[in-house]
């Protein structure tokens, strides 16, 4: 198949940038995904219905999952959450992000759903050497692209140990609060996030290949993940095998799924396009508003929030994915996973994905660039 989109994959796996790759990009034909490369190296070639790990990309899924639970009336956005997440309550809260782990003050307000939803609840990743992230590091909170390393009511009770870098929606930082989301959403429910997510979503859409593990029947699509280093390609998990390679070894109501092109291309169709599950829409029109536009305070959007100097230079951020507010890309949205995958929706609809096992860094930068290209 010759278009753009199967152009840049082959393109960056002749350059070497990457393994293998799918992608897909749909205007709403029902354009299929392509592939190029391999599923390892060395290995068969990348099919086009590989299940990836999509890490951070599950972020939108949970994040339309909680706000189906607002809807359905068993949640609130601005409520306390601390009935489900009794750890969260009586939050200690440093006096500045870098302080010391004993100079706090007490949470002046409750943890809320919109704060999870925002990365202003407090907890999230530090990206200046402090107290805080050196204790995160010490106890085991400190995120990454590797594996979740023990169960979730463990997570949160190690992260709870731990005073907050800032009063809730006082401030920004990545990833944890999707942690705690899981979570939330698991004990409300009364059931693991990832059988959650399948009775509510996953199911329901037809998305039979997105799960928080792959089983042994479909291994042989699972392709292996790499980083790029001194000396070339690091494999950090095999082919058909690693964390995600049958059941986990205890809840991963933190964690992150796995998914194919096709299915998560599904899922943002529906979403964006129109489409319903049990007779009414999979988000109303109102949280689909709020989820894709900025809902972020400026005084949250702070140089040390986040890894990549300018992040916020024409940005904003709605519920689990970042918003282009000006430019060429305006109204566009999208977020990216820590292993090389990547997605965004256009105003017109377009649905684009990318699913690399590529670990992120300047190594498939310009690849990432030259697919968000694709819809400008």
């Amino acid at each position: 198949m010759n278009s753009p989109v199967n152009e840049l994959l082959h393109r960056h796996v002749a350059a070497g940038t990457i393994p293998g790759a799918v992608a897909l990009v749909d205007a709403g034909d029902g354009t299929e995904p392509v592939s190029a490369g391999a599923a390892s190296i060395g290995g068969p070639p990348m099919p086009t219905d590989a299940i990836v790990r999509i890490q951070s990309m599950t972020k939108i899924i949970e994040a339309v999952a909680a706000l189906r639970l607002v809807e359905s009336g068993r949640l609130q956005l601005d409520g306390s959450l601390t009935e489900w997440l009794p750890e969260l309550d009586d939050r200690q809260v440093l006096r500045t992000p870098l302080a010391e782990l004993d100079d706090t003050v007490p949470a002046t307000r409750p943890i809320t759903l919109r704060h999870l939803l925002t990365n202003t609840s407090g907890y999230g990743m530090i990206m200046e050497s402090s107290p805080l992230q050196r204790a995160m590091t010490a106890n085991g909170t400190e995120a990454g692209s590797d594996p979740v390393d023990f169960g979730a009511d463990e997570w949160l009770r190690r992260l709870s140990d731990l005073p907050l870098a800032f009063q809730p929606g006082g401030g920004w930082r990545y990833h944890h609060s999707f942690g705690v989301l899981g979570i939330l959403i698991s004990r409300i429910t009364g059931r693991p996030l990832g059988e959650q997510l399948a009775a509510d979503i996953l199911q329901p859409l037809g998305m039979s290949d997105t799960a928080m593990w792959v089983p042994e029947d479909k291994l042989d699509r699972l392709p292996a993940a790499y980083r790029y280093g001194e000396t070339g390609w690091i494999e950090i998990e095999p082919a058909g095998g690693g964390f995600y390679a049958g059941p986990p070894p205890f809840d991963v109501s933190h964690g992150e799924l796995v998914s194919t092109a096709a299915d998560f291309g599904r899922f943002l169709s529906v979403l964006t396009r129109g489409g319903e599950i049990d007779g009414r829409p999979l988000l109303s029109p109102d949280h689909l508003r709020q989820l894709t536009s900025d809902q972020v305070p400026a005084d949250c959007k702070t140089p040390e929030s986040f890894f990549f100097p300018g992040f916020w230079d024409g940005m904003g951020w709605g519920y689990g994915v970042i918003i282009h507010t000006t430019g060429s890309r305006q109204g566009r949205y999208g977020w990216s996973g820590g292993l090389g995958t990547d997605f965004y929706v256009d105003p017109d609809g377009t649905v684009a994905v990318l699913l690399t096992q590529v670990e992120m860094g300047a190594h498939i930068g310009r690849l990432l660039e030259d697919f968000q290209s694709l819809g400008s």
